[in-house]
């Protein structure tokens, strides 16, 4: 009983973070973060920080920080999907980690983007899918390059 207590604990700390982020990337595909919401707390903040800033500088840097949200993200589910499946017990899943969690982060993208052309507040766009592969590419990258040098540690 114990042994089976133990692996589904493991479980748990391996896939538990990365379902909680995919629920997360769907929540934030909803209209709550839509960009006339964010703009409500990114603008007040950045007035804050630069009180001389434009309205075309303002619109710019939100735009930036949105397309960085993208990236960042997505970086995360790479990573998070990358700690599942290297650590899997199972070993078709653990040899072919990298290609697996480039599939889940490509997927989810896509899936994302295609749910945002249905919100009202929201527009799907291939461009935003993009730089989200770019991100959880980039992670799963950093990610190879860390276990690697782990390994030779």
């Amino acid at each position: 009983m114990a042994g089976m207590e133990g692996r589904t604990r493991d479980r748990v700390w391996r896939y538990g973070p990365l379902l909680f982020w995919i629920a997360f990337i769907f929540f934030a595909s909803t209209g709550e973060f839509s960009s006339s919401n964010t703009s409500r707390i990114i603008g007040p903040f950045l007035q804050w920080l630069f009180p001389q800033i434009s309205e075309e500088n303002l619109a710019l840097a939100h735009l930036i920080t949105r397309k960085v949200a993208h990236f960042a993200e997505y970086a995360i589910l790479g990573w998070f999907a990358a700690r599942a499946f290297s650590t899997s017990l199972t070993p078709a899943l653990r040899v072919r980690w990298f290609f697996i969690s480039l599939l889940l982060v490509i997927i989810c993208s896509l899936a994302d983007e295609y749910h945002q052309s249905f919100v009202p507040t929201r527009t799907g766009s291939m461009y935003d899918s993009l730089i989200d592969m770019s991100g959880g590419l980039t992670a799963l990258l950093l990610y190879r390059l860390w276990r690697r040098r782990k390994v030779r540690q």
